[in-house]
């Protein structure tokens, strides 16, 4: 493809950046805090973390308030800037049995080890437009507090005490023999052995069959409702996964390093997750039935991503599929929305070379026709 470099225009480039500014701050309105975005608007800071794949909310919140909220943009301001940050070392593998749990539910089972934690969700009430909200302020904020607490008043009664952590519910299954190895339904790569490797989609480029580290890694950086169409499209028939939510989980993970004098893992911090894992069907290459997992993490409160990312997972997992939902190289090519909106916006350039071209061949091809239908007329 061909195209035709900017030539002069400096000043009408600069000013529409100007402009750009402008439509931002041009209200009367208090200007929008980036603390307030973090934590008024956290769910949008969660997603544009993920697909900005980067755990920074100030970053992610200062990205939300330049780009005006546009999402793609915010989320690619973050990816950019991520590409100019250093690498200190990495982190190590760390089991989610170890998350510091603040919402936990399973569809699969009513009582499970450690009960259900419903915790901070709209799953259960209406959405209905709540109008206060439009003339919010300090002080009815506190009065809300107050009584959202009232209730919380000791009582004489115990509470009762929350583990650090919780039992894993699909481990019921394992224990019974009822889960397949989820390995075992793992794609195998281009030699027909099965791939272990770890491989970083930041370094390297994704080829196909790839590794599983790609495939959770690809999914995590992408865009929700670009994994939400595809899991959906499998859920309603074009593909075989009919999924049950084993467990979703919300949390705090421990990020660990290794001490470089010491050798031993140290924690630096946690950051918020969701999980997910979902159980399907699945029949062995023993012919022998079983269950199979499906499994979903991204970075903070998105249960939506980490549910889609889940069902993708198990569908992309044999390699065989009914429909484009189940063919990895499908599913992890489109599902990069910073990747798919830079293409999109590609065709805003100047693509004037290709144009006039087509136009050259259009001109031709119809003037040929007219001749074309001038010589049959004369035979006639």
């Amino acid at each position: 493809m061909g195209y035709v470099a900017v030539k002069g225009g400096r000043e009408a480039v600069e000013n529409a950046g100007k402009l750009l500014t402008y439509e931002r701050i041009k209200g009367k309105s208090e200007p929008l805090q980036t603390e307030q975005i973090k934590e008024q608007l956290y769910f949008l800071v969660d997603k544009v973390m993920g697909e900005g794949s980067l755990y920074a909310p100030d970053l992610a919140a200062l990205a939300i308030k330049q780009s005006a909220g546009d999402m793609f943009e915010a989320a690619f301001m973050l990816r950019a800037y991520r590409t100019t940050l250093p690498r200190r070392g990495e982190s190590l593998a760390q089991p989610t049995r170890e998350m510091r749990v603040v919402r936990r539910i399973s569809a699969a089972f009513k009582d499970i080890p450690g009960g259900q934690l419903l915790g901070a969700t709209s799953d259960y009430t209406l959405r209905l437009l709540d109008f206060d909200l439009m003339d919010d302020s300090p002080v009815r904020r506190v009065h809300m507090i107050q009584e959202l607490c009232k209730d919380l008043e000791p009582s004489g009664v115990v509470p009762q005490h929350l583990p650090d952590t919780f039992p894993k519910v699909i481990d019921l299954l394992r224990k019974e023999g009822l889960l397949l190895d989820r390995l075992q339904g793992q794609a195998a790569s281009g030699d027909g052995k099965k791939d272990y490797s770890i491989l970083d989609v930041t370094r390297q480029s994704l080829t196909f069959p790839a590794p599983r580290s790609a495939q959770m890694q690809a999914m995590a950086r992408g865009e929700t409702g670009g994994l939400l169409l595809l899991a959906y499209s499998n859920m309603r028939g074009y593909g075989d996964i009919h999924p049950t939510i084993g467990e979703l989980r919300v949390g705090y993970l421990p990020i660990k390093i290794r001490h470089p004098h010491s050798g031993r893992a140290y924690t630096i911090g946690e950051i918020k997750v969701t999980e997910a894992e979902v159980i399907a069907k699945f029949v062995g290459n023993d012919g022998f039935p079983k269950f199979s997992l499906g499994y979903g993490l991204c970075f903070g409160h998105n249960e939506t991503k980490a549910i889609s990312m889940a069902v993708l997972d198990r569908a992309i997992q044999t390699g065989e599929s009914k429909g484009v939902s189940g063919n990895q190289e499908f599913v992890l090519s489109h599902i990069d929305g910073i990747e798919s909106m830079g293409f999109c916006h590609h065709y805003k350039l100047p693509h004037y070379v290709t144009f006039q071209s087509d136009l050259d061949r259009l001109r031709r091809a119809q003037q040929e026709a007219k001749e074309r239908a001038t010589d049959k007329v004369r035979e006639q």
